[in-house]
């Protein structure tokens, strides 16, 4: 079992946690979605993520597949939880991260907007030798990345639009710190997957793609880069959370226009995928 030498109380707020997750690193992963985030991406598909503490919505069908004891109530989407609680719950599957090279996947929201809960949460799985990955936006004080930089065994990164001007326009903050950020994490040796949302008409210009290329190209330790398809599985969702939905009829792109991006990042000496 694991178990820490003292009971940790420190607390978060977690909307899903997902078992059997293949899309969010190496292996099969335990993966934790954290609330509260930073950025307000339009083509965001967990809008219930934005806020940091529990939320009321419309309705129960949007419930996540949190298992007792964390199931909200029927009409709000969010729980607090120690991280006693949390590891207990990876505890039940790491006999598949052994068999296949998996771990755990803190993800959100913005894993980095609950530093505290974050840090306990990595220190353990690191104790007792459990594969860690951050999926992280990268909007972040320097402060914070510093405090657990040293922990995750893999940051899974997003990189979205390179023009600072849209990026703002797209997501609501500025794209210079989340680069910043990005070069401190390289700069210390971490092992990076880049993860590039790929939205019609917003992400995937030419110029776009061709400046997040550049960027990539100046990196050290980039294993992976996975290009994700716009999805429309978080519609639903903006009615039920009474949040406004700046994207609509926007298609879906089709396999052989991912692979003609796919080319834009052959070159790079990295795997390329579509899809997480």
């Amino acid at each position: 079992m694991l178990s820490h030498k003292n009971k940790i109380d420190t607390k978060g707020v977690i909307f899903d946690l997902k078992r059997f997750a293949i899309h969010d690193g190496p292996g099969i992963r335990t993966t934790i979605f954290f609330k509260g985030c930073p950025l307000r991406c339009w083509w965001c598909h967990n809008p219930e993520s934005h806020k940091l503490l529990p939320e009321k919505f419309d309705g129960c069908n949007t419930r996540r597949g949190l298992n007792h004891p964390f199931s909200p109530n029927e009409d709000e989407v969010g729980r607090e939880v120690t991280v006693d609680e949390i590891i207990n719950e990876i505890e039940k599957d790491r006999i598949f991260y052994d068999e296949s090279g998996g771990g755990v996947t803190f993800s959100g929201g913005e894993p980095l907007m609950q530093l505290d809960f974050l840090q306990e949460l990595l220190t353990i799985c690191n104790e007792y030798g459990i594969h860690t990955a951050l999926d992280t936006s990268g909007y972040s004080s320097k402060d914070a990345l510093q405090k657990i930089i040293n922990f995750p065994d893999l940051f899974l990164f997003d990189l979205k639009i390179m023009n600072d001007e849209l990026h703002q326009k797209y997501t609501g903050v500025s794209n210079k710190r989340i680069h910043q950020n990005l070069k401190t994490i390289d700069d210390a040796g971490k092992n990076i997957f880049i993860r590039i949302p790929v939205v019609p008409e917003t992400t995937d210009s030419k110029e776009n793609l061709i400046a997040t290329r550049e960027l990539i190209s100046t990196l050290n330790n980039v294993l992976e880069i996975d290009l994700l398809p716009y999805h429309r599985a978080g519609e639903g969702k903006y009615k039920k959370f009474t949040k406004e939905n700046k994207l609509t009829n926007i298609l879906i792109p089709e396999n052989g226009y991912m692979e003609r991006i796919k080319k834009y990042f052959i070159e790079l000496n990295c795997k390329v995928k579509i899809g997480g």
